[in-house]
């Protein structure tokens, strides 16, 4: 089984969300029994929480279920996880700094935009945004996830 986790700041938002789409993706093409996605926050602002409301009302906009409660990253997910998609360049920088404290290296750590979206190079956290900006969050996320399942695929042939 290939495991995939989602990285973003306080994990109420963008990776959530992520791992509800990439779930219902999976779901979709059929692969729900070869592959399993997690989601987490880089700080601990919010572990235990529910995801933001917004971050629901969108998932539920586009039929996505969305099942998780928040929590940090931690030394087990870079043993666990297969590929590390990360939201933004302040989180890829956190991640690395937890790694060198950590004495933790991981092969398949990836922004996620950076997976050949036509989409900017990073997914923009909606938290101190408007309605809109989940929707947008959610097109990029959407676009993103496809590129990473078709990138997955294609390594997972050549294994």
């Amino acid at each position: 089984m290939i495991k995939v986790l989602f990285i973003c700041l306080g994990n109420i938002c963008r990776s959530p969300l992520a791992e509800a789409i990439f779930n219902h993706k999976i779901n979709l093409r059929g692969l729900n029994n070869r592959f399993s996605a997690d989601s987490c926050g880089t700080s601990d602002y919010h572990i235990g929480e529910l995801p933001d409301e917004r971050t629901i009302r969108c998932a539920n906009k586009y039929n996505i279920s969305l099942n998780h409660r928040g929590r940090q990253l931690n030394k087990l997910d870079f043993k666990t996880f297969h590929y590390l998609l990360v939201m933004d360049k302040s989180n890829m920088k956190k991640v690395h700094e937890y790694m060198d404290a950590n004495g933790l290296d991981h092969p398949k750590i990836y922004m996620l935009c950076d997976l050949e979206c036509k989409s900017p190079v990073e997914v923009p956290d909606p938290y101190y945004g408007v309605e809109e900006d989940f929707n947008n969050m959610y097109t990029i996320l959407d676009e993103a996830i496809d590129k990473l399942l078709d990138k997955i695929m294609k390594e997972a042939v050549h294994v």
